[in-house]
């Protein structure tokens, strides 16, 4: 369900400019649908909402004074690619396996301006220094997530984790649970009032 007053204001929120890149965006978005399956075809004629306005909604949950941020599994690039153009200051990571997807991703980020280093590998295989925000959208449950991201948050107590989850967050954050402790927020997201935004902290496995 989505929630039309948050939504229209975290959109009223957004520079001109910032705008503008998320406008050519949608539009590269719509070219590129039609050759190959970036996104679900029946999300395309609410991409603002769906996927630009989620999207946008994490960045502010990524610390003030992050340098480093890496989004697996990025697909077209919700989140990453639209936190690198609301948060140019961060250097962004997007790892993603499909080829034609990262080509879609270089694209974009050259046509609007928002340099980011794309990956075309597995997440579990990239080779990547411990990042200062983990990002992950749509890509698998929060158990799962955790053991995929477990060799940078074992190696580093600060790196914060940001994942959007939908109606089920809370039963997957209790499933995580057994095998693995951490501080999580949990934030009602702005474009549906069934999903939430969590941030983890301080992950560590159970022993």
């Amino acid at each position: 369900m989505k929630q039309p007053d948050m939504a229209a204001s975290l959109w009223a929120g957004v520079t001109s400019d910032l705008k503008a890149k998320l406008d050519q965006y949608g539009a590269l978005l719509q070219k590129w649908q039609a050759k190959i399956n970036l996104v679900s075809n029946t999300t395309l004629a609410h991409a603002e909402t769906r996927h630009f306005l989620d999207s946008l909604q994490l960045a502010a949950y990524i610390p003030q004074g992050t340098k480093v941020l890496y989004d697996i599994g990025s697909g077209a690039g919700f989140p990453g690619l639209v936190i690198a153009a609301a948060r140019p200051e961060i250097a962004v990571h997007l790892i993603e396996t499909d080829q034609k997807k990262c080509v879609f991703l270089q694209t974009v980020s050259r046509e609007i301006g928002a340099p980011v280093k794309v990956h075309t590998v597995r997440a579990e295989k990239v080779v990547l220094p411990p990042p200062n925000v983990v990002t992950a959208r749509a890509l698998a449950d929060l158990t799962d997530l955790l053991r995929l991201t477990e060799r940078w948050w074992s190696a580093s107590k600060d790196v914060v984790l940001v994942f959007p989850k939908g109606a089920n967050a809370r039963i997957e954050i209790e499933a995580a649970r057994k095998i693995y402790a951490f501080e999580v927020e949990i934030h009602t997201s702005v474009t549906d009032a069934d999903a939430s935004i969590l941030v983890l902290r301080h992950v560590e496995k159970c022993e």
